[in-house]
Parts: C-alpha cells; sequence; structure tokens
C-alpha cells in the first residue's frame, strides 16, 4: 500500500467531527489514463467519509467474480454500497479513439466528423451492443462543474504567487511531478495555470493536438491539489498584463522546448526580462506524445480488451435485469 501523506504528518488518519471513529471509504478501479472523470469519482468518495482508501486493478474494471457474481454483493447486502454520480462525455474510450484517428473533431470549434460519429457508435462495441459504462459520449461543460473542481480560494497576502502556462493534455503523472516541484519553490505558493486555446495548441504541437480540449484540460488542472487557480484560454506570450494583472511574482516552465511565438519572438521574453522566469526539472521523463505513442502501438490488444470489457459488463447488466424481474414473476403466481 502506498500512503499519501498529503495533510497529516506521515499521513496520519484523523478521527472524525466530534472526536467519533473516522469514516473509512474503500473505491476501486482501473484508472487508465486517469482522467477527470476519475478525479470528480474520487473527489465524490471522499466527501463521503473521513478517509479514502483507492484499490487499483491490474487490468480491466471488474465488475463480475469468476463464477459470475456481483463483485459488490457482500457489501450491498451489507449495506455498505454507495455509487458515485459518472462525469458524462468522458471516458479512456473516448481519449483512445482521438489518439488513433487523428482527427480534430473533439476541439472546441470542431464539428463532429462522420469518421469521429462512425468510431463513437462502433468502437469497442462487442457483438452483443452497448452498455452505459463502456463508451463515447459528449462532453458539456457546464459552471457547475468548474465550481465542483475549483478551489474558490483568491491569494492572500504572504503567498508567493506562481505562473505556469502550457497545453497540460492528456494530464498526467508528468504534469503533476512538475507542479509538485514548482509547488515546493515557495513557502505559501499560489499556483496559477494558464491553459492555451486549443488552437493555439495545435499550432505548436500540430497533428490532432491537444487530445482533450480547453474545457476538458481546465478540469484535469484544476483538478491537481497543487493547482489554486485556472486561466481558462491564457495568451501564449506571458505578458506584462498578465504579470501585473494577476501580481504574479515567479513564472517556471518545465524542461520541454519553448516554441517561438508566431511573430518569432520567445513566448518568455516579458517574465526573463524581469527576473522571474525559472525552468524547473521534473525529474520525470513521461510526456503526452510518449502515452499516444503507446497507445497507437498497442491499438489492437486495447481493441480486444475493450471488447471484452464491455462484453462481460453487459452479462451483469443482464444478470441483473433477470435478478430484478424475479420478484415480479413470483408475485404473479401468489394467490
Amino acid at each position: 500500500m502506498i500512503r499519501n501523506g498529503h495533510g497529516e504528518a506521515g499521513g496520519a488518519e484523523r478521527p472524525g467531527p466530534g472526536g467519533r471513529r473516522a469514516v473509512r471509504v474503500w473505491c476501486d478501479g482501473c484508472y487508465d489514463m486517469v482522467h477527470y472523470g476519475h478525479s470528480n469519482q474520487l473527489r465524490q468518495a471522499r466527501a463521503m467519509g473521513d478517509h479514502l482508501i483507492v484499490g487499483v486493478h491490474t487490468d480491466d474494471d471488474i465488475t463480475l467474480t469468476v463464477d459470475g457474481r456481483d463483485t459488490y454483493e457482500e457489501v450491498k447486502q451489507a449495506g455498505r454500497y454507495r455509487e458515485c454520480k459518472r462525469t458524462q462525455g468522458v471516458s479512456t474510450t473516448d481519449l483512445v479513439g482521438r489518439m488513433l484517428l487523428v482527427t480534430k473533431a473533439h476541439h472546441s470549434s470542431q464539428e463532429m466528423s462522420s469518421e469521429y460519429r462512425e468510431y463513437a457508435d462502433s468502437f469497442g462495441k462487442c457483438p452483443g451492443g452497448r452498455n452505459p459504462w463502456t463508451g463515447v459520449s459528449q462532453f458539456l461543460q457546464t459552471s457547475r462543474k468548474i465550481i465542483q473542481f475549483a478551489s474558490g480560494k483568491e491569494p492572500q497576502p504572504g503567498e508567493t504567487v506562481i505562473y505556469v502556462a502550457g497545453a497540460f493534455d492528456l494530464f498526467h503523472i508528468g504534469h503533476v511531478d512538475f507542479l509538485e516541484k514548482v509547488h515546493g519553490l515557495a513557502e505559501r505558493p499560489y499556483i496559477i495555470a494558464g491553459l492555451h486555446f486549443d488552437q493555439e495548441v495545435n499550432h505548436y504541437k500540430g497533428k490532432n493536438y491537444p487530445i482533450m480540449n480547453l474545457h476538458e484540460r481546465t478540469l484535469s488542472v484544476l483538478a491537481c491539489r497543487y493547482v489554486s487557480e485556472v486561466v481558462i484560454g491564457a495568451p501564449y506570450s506571458v505578458t506584462a498584463e498578465l504579470l501585473d494583472h494577476f501580481k504574479v511574482d515567479l513564472v517556471c516552465h518545465g524542461k520541454t522546448e519553448i516554441m517561438p511565438d508566431k511573430d518569432g519572438s520567445d513566448p518568455y521574453e516579458e517574465p526573463k526580462r524581469r527576473g522571474i522566469f525559472c525552468q524547473i526539472d521534473s525529474g520525470n521523463d513521461l510526456t503526452t506524445d510518449l502515452i499516444v505513442q503507446r497507445i497507437i502501438k498497442n491499438r489492437l490488444e486495447y481493441e480486444a480488451r475493450n471488447q471484452k470489457k464491455e462484453a462481460k459488463e453487459l452479462a451483469f447488466l443482464e444478470a441483473m435485469r433477470q435478478q430484478e424481474a424475479r420478484p415480479e414473476r413470483e408475485s404473479d403466481c401468489d394467490f
């Protein structure tokens, strides 16, 4: 077990309010390519108690035991089972499809192409049909979603305002390690992350990047505990106006290549001129490009896994329907 030490020293478990016994919550899943949908699930689970323990499966999400029983049958019977509300519009299946098809249909200003629509209707589909868990749905951003993820805290006197900017596409552990290093630069840091528009990212990354559109990337970054605020659609060049508006004390960038702005200028020219720019080595070589390369390399394996997973889930749904229908049939026989 890996213990998350955030909060109490050494990760010690705190008692519940009023000194009562702390409520411990268990939540498990595959968590392959962690996205804001997973973050939202964990946020909901954490709100159900005082101490959250997360179990990570070795492979696909487990809904049935080897003998065909519901994995959560025992805790359901004990009245200790709760379900988190699913975050509509995001799934690992959807994100993988964007990488494999190399389309831009997911960008904020793009219409869904016929090719992507066909993928959305058929990718990983097993012969038995579709189920509500494995599949593709359209993401719709709302103010409520942003509020759920945002801290809502403004910079306080004595805090060091640090600005970082980028695509933060497919928000991954490389990004988290970078932000953790940035967070450690000050005793009381307030980190503002500037997210570039989809078209801006596509200009300097090319292909079908970003894989996640601006609204999706916003929620992913807001879910990170090191980030206090997000600038949605930040300018590519860090301007004097931006630095003055947010009263920025420090500007940080990772070790990735800094592409010049469209006019050939250095996007970090102003913070460098002010002497507040620094580059941070996260110590992690993982990049969004590497993740995409892994997916493309293992496409057939992923599709087969997805079909197997969906078939298993459909079998579970059918078993649940039959179980729910059984009491009705029995009541029809009563005299």
